[in-house]
């Protein structure tokens, strides 16, 4: 085996908007770069298994790679760290790499914190990750200087190298390796198995958000014939007849938005999608079209119900261009997934309760509320650091622990964790909406569960090593 990817267990209350493991859409990309440049690959998803640092390292001790990727977010930085020292201490010659949004915004700091990792990968990880691998096969010593776009210890030293240039041409990249997932085993539901990412990229600077840092601020694009060649993949391949469109904007290019939904219609598709848009991008006219084409739902940031917080926010929006993005959608039966951010910086409690009220007044089919977290890499991250704001216990960056130091801005975190449940419980326990979704009722109470109740059970622990 050359390359180990592993996704390590995610430990936090929410992943997504139903609490759901996921496929790891971002390791199966670095391993079709990987097998398209001839090294043998393997996937390991320990969010999916749920093994464990021990066992997991036992397993790629017998695989014995050349090289271990890693994936990390804010909330499992600890966690991915851990799986990579329990991996050093049994093949202690294995090179140890780690990448994702976390390690990223923060290399030296990674690389700092644990000293059997040897490489953070900056950024885009698919050509970096391939260069990587074909310099370390050769055993090249002066090879890591060569790779652009990571950071690396050498020695006692720690090093960072020349960025690497974003991939202008998305066509080129294969398809992620779907085949080295086990589809069957996952919880979700088809739609979200199938997920696929159609563009990369953002040109908006929302305070709060990373995603123009990381996949840069020009919007890069595949071409309608190529993104229905993956779909096709998805459909006749894996039998995936829901898919889930995961672009942050999905709408940015219009007329190749409607491209793609003619092309889907051309080759006779039957697929049912989700995507994404910001609420100032929809017109009624493309909506039918791409509802036509199969789109069942749309997802929109709204994030606030208070203009005063867009603007803050730098969101770029108004309160009246959500209420038309919303009744556009509903006018031509499409389900509305509305997000809403709770706790901004300078935000009072009445604005979070304005926010509360405007999500029920759009009456979206499904409504996800978080607290703002000012992951690194974010703006308003800077300047809440620097103003010395922020607690940097990064196991509680998971949108639902309150990060902010908010007794300095005048409120209290349990104000805005308050704040947070009665946004839920307001929207999910109405009749009116409970007699339209009757299938939420379960969902609403599980999710209630695992979110608020289990994490803070006193033998929650005994409860997970006996099930583990």
């Amino acid at each position: 085996m050359d390359v180990v990817l592993l996704n390590p267990q995610d430990k936090t209350a929410v992943k997504n908007k139903l609490g759901l493991s996921l496929p790891p859409l971002n390791l199966m990309y670095l391993a079709a770069s990987l097998e398209k440049a001839s090294f043998s690959v393997k996937i390991i998803d320990d969010d999916l298994k749920r093994w464990g640092y021990e066992k997991i390292a036992k397993i790629i001790e017998k695989l014995n790679p050349l090289i271990v990727g890693v994936t990390a977010t804010t909330a499992t930085i600890k966690s991915s760290l851990e799986y990579i020292k329990a991996i050093k201490s049994l093949l202690p010659d294995v090179l140890t790499v780690i990448g994702g949004p976390h390690p990223t915004f923060l290399p030296l700091d990674t690389l700092k914190s644990l000293r059997e990792l040897d490489v953070v990968v900056i950024g885009e990880g698919e050509e970096t990750i391939t260069e990587l691998a074909e310099k370390y096969e050769r055993k090249d010593k002066k090879g890591l200087e060569e790779v652009r776009g990571i950071a690396y210890r050498t020695g006692s030293r720690l090093k960072i190298n020349r960025p690497r240039p974003l991939i202008k041409d998305l066509d080129k990249l294969p398809f992620p390796a779907r085949h080295l997932i086990p589809f069957h085993e996952y919880e979700t539901s088809n739609e979200e198995a199938g997920g696929m990412i159609t563009s990369r990229g953002c040109v908006y600077s929302c305070e709060y958000c990373s995603s123009s840092l990381i996949m840069g601020k020009k919007f890069r694009f595949r071409s309608p014939e190529n993104v229905v060649d993956e779909i096709e993949e998805l459909v006749y391949n894996y039998g995936l007849h829901d898919i889930a469109f995961l672009d942050d904007t999905f709408m940015l290019h219009r007329r190749r938005a409607q491209a793609i939904a003619d092309e889907i219609k051309a080759r006779g598709i039957d697929v049912s999608f989700v995507t994404s848009s910001r609420v100032d991008m929809v017109k009624r006219s493309i909506l039918e079209k791409l509802k036509s084409a199969g789109m069942s739902t749309i997802y929109y940031g709204v994030e606030s119900g208070s203009q005063r917080i867009l603007d803050l926010m730098k969101k770029g929006i108004t309160l009246q261009q959500a209420k038309d993005a919303v009744k556009a959608a509903k006018s031509v039966g499409v389900d509305v997934i509305a997000s809403f951010i709770l706790g901004y910086p300078g935000e009072t409690p009445e604005e979070m309760d304005k926010t509360i009220d405007f999500s029920i007044k759009l009456d979206p089919d499904y409504s996800q509320y978080s607290i703002l977290t000012p992951f690194p890499g974010t703006p308003i991250y800077y300047k809440l650091k620097k103003d010395g704001l922020l607690e940097e216990d990064w196991d509680k960056y998971t949108v639902i622990h309150p990060v902010i130091k908010y007794e300095k801005l005048g409120l209290s975190k349990e104000l805005v964790k308050r704040k947070l449940v009665k946004a839920y419980f307001k929207f999910y326990s109405r009749p009116s909406y409970l007699l339209k979704h009757t299938h939420m009722i379960k969902v609403f109470l599980e999710t209630f569960y695992r979110t608020y109740i289990k994490p803070n059970l006193p033998f929650r622990d005994v409860i997970t090593s006996k099930s583990a």
